[in-house]
């Protein structure tokens, strides 16, 4: 494939080759264009100008954007107003069959790759990491002669990236192409034969694989040595947490869906200041526990929850609690699907909303330009927060989750798809927060390099060797 004085909005490529026998990566920055030279390689958008020749006939694109469209696809076909259950939508087994794989192939194919606990459930009930491992194995399962993955390992826990490696180096041994795209240089596979370097819509860098990582160029534009502290916005907030108070308490906490226990017996308080780490497998349970204290979860109220003060179920007001509370998830991210300016965006974290339904003060308009500002984002402000690259919506809802520093900021993989320069930025400006004792962290992080001296304490998940429910929850310190 050869792509020659292609032009597509901030996107320019002179002149670039991609062999057949090659494996390309390509490396960038949040808002480098790599997103865009996906969908525009794998024919979702058509260039503005120029060609691309010899573009292979049949392309995959797995995609942050390529698996929201897939989930507003399902919200549309959800018919639980008209059922006497919850539609969960689209089965992993029913995903599979898309392909056009018998039910033999898929599930063969699901028990090979790990993902058969998956076959009977409904996609809405996947962690990211879940859904992102069954609609790859989906796309794999269409032989595609050219399969693009955009950012793969996001999301993914260290046991489904070992696998989604092996998984790729058999598609290319079956010599089907692959091309990554990635932000962060350790994500740069070792089966990748050549690297392109991209910055702003343009290629800077392009070769073999080991030349250009070493190059100094390389290094010096993924340089982190410009981060050390940061300035926190001014805060609305008068008082802080009393710290004599658990701001929860969770006594013999049950999750099960239908005959399955996620898991059981479990009771944690937490106290003012005591910022914490979860860790675990996909699917474990982890996004499942943080909603069942901003209320989300449709267990909430079934177990024994005392938060701020009030016990769950008792008639108190959802907005009583969520007042105190900052919050980030992927699901999170998936749901604010309104359209609205970036600032708003950010501005709804005063009134815990998706979209903005309230009279903001000055003061808190002027806070929010802060954080814009403190992520970069200050030019966007104005502009609509789905037309940002996944990074900067990102970065944009970790602002929305941190605006009125919360009592409790519940940030679940808070830095999923961020680049190494914003996840050092994000990562520093945690710290900062945790300095200010107002604040306390729940942060969830599949990545070993997050685990820093802040989080005191840290709450792993684990298989359950007794197998009276699919996982335990062990405190690590």
């Amino acid at each position: 494939m050869r792509i020659k004085s292609l032009k597509r909005g901030p996107l320019t490529i002179d002149d670039w080759t991609i062999d057949s026998r090659d494996t390309w990566c390509v490396l960038g920055g949040n808002a480098s264009g790599k997103s865009l030279l996906a969908a525009v390689l794998a024919g979702e958008i058509s260039p503005e100008a120029g060609s691309i020749q010899e573009r292979p006939k049949r392309c995959s694109l797995i995609s942050f954007e390529s698996l929201q469209n897939e989930y507003e696809q399902e919200l549309a076909k959800d018919d639980s107003d008209f059922l006497d259950r919850i539609d969960y939508g689209s089965s992993g087994l029913e995903i599979l069959l898309q392909s056009g794989a018998s039910q033999e192939q898929a599930r063969e194919a699901a028990r090979v790759h790990g993902v058969a606990p998956l076959l009977k459930r409904g996609c809405r009930q996947f962690s990211t990491g879940e859904l992102r491992r069954i609609t790859l194995l989906r796309e794999i399962l269409q032989f595609p002669d050219l399969l693009i993955l955009d950012e793969p390992f996001e999301g993914l826990d260290s046991q489904g990236r070992e696998d989604l490696h092996q998984l790729v180096s058999q598609i290319i041994a079956q010599r089907h192409s692959v091309l990554l795209i990635v932000n962060r240089i350790e994500d740069v596979s070792n089966w990748c034969t050549h690297l392109a370097i991209l910055d702003r819509g343009r290629i800077l860098l392009a070769g073999e694989r080991q030349k250009i990582i070493s190059l100094p160029e390389t290094r010096h534009l993924f340089n982190l040595s410009s981060i050390s502290s940061v300035k926190l916005p001014q805060s609305t907030r008068i008082s802080s947490p009393p710290q004599d108070s658990p701001l929860f308490q969770l006594k013999n906490i049950r999750i099960q869906y239908s005959d399955t226990i996620q898991f059981q017996s479990f009771s944690w308080t937490l106290r003012p200041g005591k910022h914490t780490l979860i860790s675990g497998p996909n699917g474990c349970g982890k996004s499942s526990l943080l909603a069942l204290l901003t209320g989300d979860h449709p267990q909430s109220y079934t177990n024994h929850i005392e938060i701020f003060g009030y016990r769950r179920g008792t008639g108190e007001s959802i907005w009583d609690i969520k007042r105190h509370i900052g919050y980030l998830s992927p699901a999170l991210h998936r749901d604010y699907r309104v359209s609205c300016s970036v600032e708003t965006a950010v501005l709804s974290g005063f009134h815990d909303s998706i979209g903005l339904y309230k009279d903001t003060t000055s003061q808190e308009l002027a806070i929010a330009r802060e954080w814009l500002a403190l992520f970069h984002l200050q030019d966007f402000a104005t502009q609509p927060f789905h037309s940002l690259s996944y990074g900067q919506q990102r970065l944009a809802l970790i602002a929305r989750a941190l605006v009125k520093q919360p009592y409790l900021a519940i940030l679940d993989e808070p830095t999923q798809g961020l680049d190494d320069l914003n996840r050092h930025l994000v990562l520093a400006c945690l710290e900062r927060l945790a300095s200010l004792k107002s604040t306390t962290l729940l942060f969830v992080s599949h990545r070993e390099d997050e685990h820093i001296a802040l989080f005191e304490d840290h709450l792993h998940f684990e298989r359950d060797p007794d197998k009276s429910a699919s996982y335990r929850i062990r405190k690590l310190s």
